[in-house]
């Protein structure tokens, strides 16, 4: 059984000491480090997990996680990557960072795993995309999806893949909760009162959601098959498509992907 060291005990980084705990991996086998004393009070109380420094996690791991703020990752390199041992595992899950990036920082041939993961990890319904790095392997692979897994559903996908990731599932219940709030709106305007609205749309995003997983049917017959001739369904399409909200989406996608290469460049 690997030694993980979570760098960062931020939302994520708790949610995967949670997961790994929930999935059997021993308490004894798990580090974290947060640069906040509290923070790291409450979650040794909540998990029984060990608080280290980072020098002395990194040391001790078998797999170092970095989960930190992607501005705060430089900082971070520079003051540990030349200490980190012949033959660990780096995994990242800093949104926008290469895995060449962290390798600048870290002994030649340091593995480097690249995850973009995102916020239904904390229901244990993500959607986790990893990389593998150039001195990656596929066993090294296999680890990251071990430790990813519990969150919900893992994928491998090439890193040049992985801005787009981050647009697209990274950022992506966002993007569904923006929907959400503004259909719980529409509700209200149409004269129901706000919790009806809520819970009528929220039941219905979930069990979509799940027709979409379950039926293997394209998003398109679905709708279709919700919109009848000259019916309401089709009088709202209309009005979608009169306001340009599929465009609307594909610029937006676009931004979020434009804004991961940037943070990328202002970190290096």
């Amino acid at each position: 059984m690997q030694t993980v060291a979570v760098l960062g005990a931020g939302k994520i980084g708790e949610t995967l000491l949670s997961g790994l705990l929930r999935a059997g991996w021993p308490v004894e086998r798990l580090l974290a480090t947060d640069r906040r004393a509290e923070r790291a009070a409450e979650l040794t109380e909540r998990y029984g997990v060990r608080f280290l420094s980072n020098k002395e996690a990194v040391d001790l791991a078998d797999v170092v996680v970095i989960a930190v703020k992607p501005q705060e990752a430089a900082g971070l390199m520079e003051q540990l990557g030349p200490q980190v041992p012949e033959g660990t595992l780096i995994v990242s899950i800093c949104a926008g960072l290469p895995s060449d990036f962290f390798a600048r920082y870290l002994p030649p041939g340091t593995p480097v795993v690249r995850v973009m993961t995102n916020t239904p990890a904390f229901v244990d319904e993500a959607m986790t995309a990893i990389s593998a790095g150039a001195h990656a392997t596929a066993e090294h692979l296999a680890l990251a999806e071990d430790l990813f897994r519990p969150l919900g559903r893992t994928m491998r996908v090439p890193e040049s893949q992985q801005d787009a990731v981050t647009a697209l599932s990274g950022s992506g219940p966002a993007y569904f909760f923006f929907l959400v709030e503004a259909m719980i709106d529409a509700g209200i305007l149409l004269g129901l009162p706000r919790q009806v609205a809520h819970d009528l749309i929220v039941q219905t995003a979930i069990g979509s959601a799940v027709m979409l997983r379950d039926s293997g049917e394209h998003p398109v017959t679905l709708r279709e098959a919700v919109t009848s001739p000259a019916g309401t369904t089709i009088s709202a399409i209309r009005e979608l498509e009169n306001h340009g909200v599929r465009a609307a989406f594909l610029s937006a996608l676009e931004a979020a992907r434009d804004r991961a290469r940037e943070l990328a460049q202002q970190s290096g």
